[in-house]
């Protein structure tokens, strides 16, 4: 444990300016309030916040976030107050200790099944002072250091988990590459920690073997680098079990066949000398094609600028060398936690300007929270934005759009803007025409087409690689569906209305709104749209003096359902999009008798009334709602039609049967056959017709052919 001179002469060490009273006041405030507590290991209490500020020294940071790191458990584990802290520390210090208890009591309380509204309460918390998130990240690192003395094995899974997942990703998009490292080995330590102590042991044979092989790889490229006259400094290291494991796991090698086990990282004075260095280095040791990346001309998402190359280097190793200048390595090894270190220097406001654009990803996160969703969709998004790699794009000005990797012109067209992508309708790519779903590849050029009629698809969501474009595209369908609701509860209560001879009007509506428990009229009419509450619902609750009227099951069937002159709901199409959709493989037509199944929260499905489907539904008449066909014969549309055909086993008969269809004048969408054998054939035939009548003709036509034994319409 950290004596109390010692965190106080490694702050000076960097920060000569650094408030020493303020330092040694918390040491010996914090030691008081914690007194005699333990933790699981046995060690005084004590001793957490004190290694929890000494990780924070690493980094460098202010004296407020030092002394928050001594403070950080005294609100919730010991009398401390904010108004105390607020008088003996100051407002910032207490706020920033206040902003970590805050997530401590959210940690406190997590389970599997809540980690994502956690994680979403955990951004919103960190999103006021980013020195609360270092303090946590601090104070997860000591945790997992020490989780071997916590005796439940699922709690210590489910804690390595929720690293790996959640504070390792994080701390890297915030450029603290050792945090990160070390996080992620910690937990690949708890969670498979036979695979690790193989690779560990694997790993330590190998360094045997090879004896100071990195010493003397460095100092090859040192000699070769300096030859040249540069000022530089070579260091080297084996990477960590963890990171060697991920790279076999997703190249699908063994540890034999890995052979860029060695990481190197050349240091220069200034930009010029990195790609100076770059050419003396592939000039003396061949590179390996396809492992270049020069994220200094490109930095990542958070701020890292580095030129990376692999290459085939001394004593025939094939080794990572990454090389760049002292401040992208400060940057590099320090992150956001650099910001700090610039703030009062020269160019203060300059370098925080940089500092605070290259982290602005954390901006895109509290919009995705503001905009609402669940909160697993929340921690889906940010897991795909964490853990993806990166393209990048350029607009038709030059515009620079970082992408993850996978991503589609959907995912680049919401990166610009949200309206842009909310009302994208066309791509193209390099010039072309493309389609929406197309992976973008390193340096493409992307022009968006737009429309402001068009409105983002749900068939986009499937093909989006990015947390803000699934974001947008699913709060853009609720608010679609939401209105769509509402339009068909408008139809079904008018229907109803007319049904029972009663006039209605928002007015008339609004005296149903209490006994529904619904805010107003807009959320009344979407919750009968959604099914929530039937039309019959609210018509007891504004007249409930009138008589009960028949079930719409008895109306629709012993009636006639076609053409009865009250249908609830018109169709004009094949189907009115979110609201009111059609029965898998059920195929209704213009022309033949429909009914609508409500079901609650998706609105309603459109059954034949002859579908064997409907028996399921027999036992929940208020389900069963009237719908009439309402085609425009102006405007003609076509339907998905199904076929299921017997034909001759013989030459030509396909081409006979689909000759006839098109003579028809209708369209073949998909054609598979079923069975075969000697003489006869069966196959499926999805085709598009107008109503029902054009369909009769096609199947009458088909009868009529030599090479057709059988005709018949599947009902499901």
């Amino acid at each position: 444990m950290l004596r109390q001179y010692e965190l106080v002469d490694r702050i000076l060490g960097y920060d000569p300016k650094a408030d020493e009273a303020l330092i040694n006041r918390a040491y010996v405030y914090a030691m008081k309030q914690h007194g005699s507590q333990k933790r699981a290991s046995g060690d005084p209490y004590f001793s957490h916040p004190i290694e929890v500020a000494g990780i924070l020294t690493d980094l460098k940071l202010d004296t407020a976030t030092i002394v928050t790191a001594l403070l950080h458990d005294t609100i919730e584990d010991t009398g401390s107050t904010m108004e105390e802290l607020t008088r003996l520390f100051g407002v910032e210090v207490a706020n920033l200790v206040n902003g970590v208890t805050k997530l401590t009591r959210i940690e406190l309380t997590s389970e599997h099944s809540k980690q994502a509204e956690n994680f979403r309460k955990f951004l919103l918390a960190m999103s006021n002072d980013i020195r609360v998130l270092l303090v946590k990240l601090a104070d997860r690192l000591h945790n997992m250091r020490t989780l071997q003395y916590i005796s439940s094995p699922e709690k210590r899974a489910r804690i390595a988990q929720e690293t790996m997942d959640i504070y390792a990703p994080l701390a890297g998009r915030m450029g603290i590459q050792e945090i990160r490292e070390e996080l992620e080995d910690l937990a690949f330590k708890e969670l498979n920690p036979e695979a690790r102590e193989t690779l560990m042991k694997r790993l330590a044979e190998f360094s045997a073997a090879s004896g100071n092989i990195v010493e003397r790889i460095a100092s090859d490229l040192q000699a070769k680098l300096q030859e040249a006259g540069l000022a530089c400094k070579v260091d080297g290291r084996q990477k960590r079990a963890y990171s060697v494991w991920r790279k076999m796991e997703r190249r699908a090698i063994s540890l034999e066949q890995l052979s860029d086990i060695f990481g190197f990282r050349v240091i220069v004075d200034d930009v010029a000398d990195c790609y100076r260095a770059l050419g003396v280095l592939h000039t003396n040791w061949p590179m390996v094609p396809g492992r270049f990346k020069d994220y200094i001309s490109t930095p990542k998402n958070n701020g890292y600028r580095s030129i990376h190359t692999t290459m085939i280097g001394p004593e025939q190793k094939r080794v990572e060398v990454q090389i760049r200048t002292h401040k992208m390595h400060e940057l590099a090894e320090l992150g956001i936690a650099a910001h700090w270190l610039y703030k009062e220097g020269a160019g203060g406001a300059e370098k925080s300007a940089e500092f605070a654009s290259t982290f602005r990803w954390l901006r895109q996160l509290i919009e995705m929270l503001e905009h609402g969703g669940t909160p697993e969709e929340f921690l889906e998004h940010t897991k795909l934005q964490m853990f993806s790699d990166q393209v990048f794009c350029f607009t038709p000005k030059g515009l620079l759009i970082t992408l993850p990797r996978g991503a589609t012109p959907i995912d680049f067209a919401y990166a610009v803007h949200t309206n842009v992508g909310d009302s994208c309708v066309g791509c193209k790519i390099n010039g072309r025409h493309m389609p929406l779903r197309t992976v973008l590849q390193n340096g493409d050029e992307v022009e968006i087409i737009r429309s402001q009629a068009q409105r983002p698809s749900p068939a986009w969501e499937a093909f989006v690689a990015t947390g803000k474009a699934r974001s947008a595209i699913r709060r853009s369908i609720r608010q679609v569906k939401l209105a769509e609701f509402g339009r068909l509860g408008r139809q079904i209560l008018k229907g109803v209305f007319d049904a029972a001879g009663k006039e209605m009007t928002d007015v008339i509506l609004q005296r149903a709104t209490g006994a529904l428990h619904q805010d107003d009229v807009d959320d009344l009419l979407a919750s009968v749209g959604a099914g929530e509450l039937t039309g019959q619902q609210v018509l007891e609750a504004v007249y409930p003096e009138l008589p009960v009227k028949k079930s719409a099951k008895r109306k629709a069937v012993k009636g006639n359902g076609a053409g009865d002159e009250h249908a609830v709901v018109r169709l004009t199409g094949r189907g009115s999009g979110l609201a009111i959709s059609m029965a898998p493989n059920s195929f209704p037509l213009p022309g033949e008798r429909i009914v609508g199944i409500v079901t609650p929260g998706k609105g309603i499905t459109i059954y034949p009334i002859d579908s064997p489907a409907l028996e399921e539904f027999d036992g929940d008449l208020t389900r069963w709602l009237d719908v009439k066909w309402d085609i425009d014969p102006e405007h003609p549309q076509v339907f998905p039609a199904r076929l299921m055909i017997t034909a001759r086993n013989e030459v030509g008969s396909l081409g006979h049967i689909t000759s006839l269809i098109a003579d028809y004048g209708s369209n073949i969408t998909n054609l598979s056959m079923t069975q075969r054998d000697a003489d006869f054939y069966d196959m499926q035939v999805d085709l598009e017709v107008r109503d029902f009548k054009h369909l009769t003709r096609i199947m009458a036509a088909l009868n009529g052919l030599s090479a057709v034994s059988k005709v018949s319409r599947p009902r499901r």
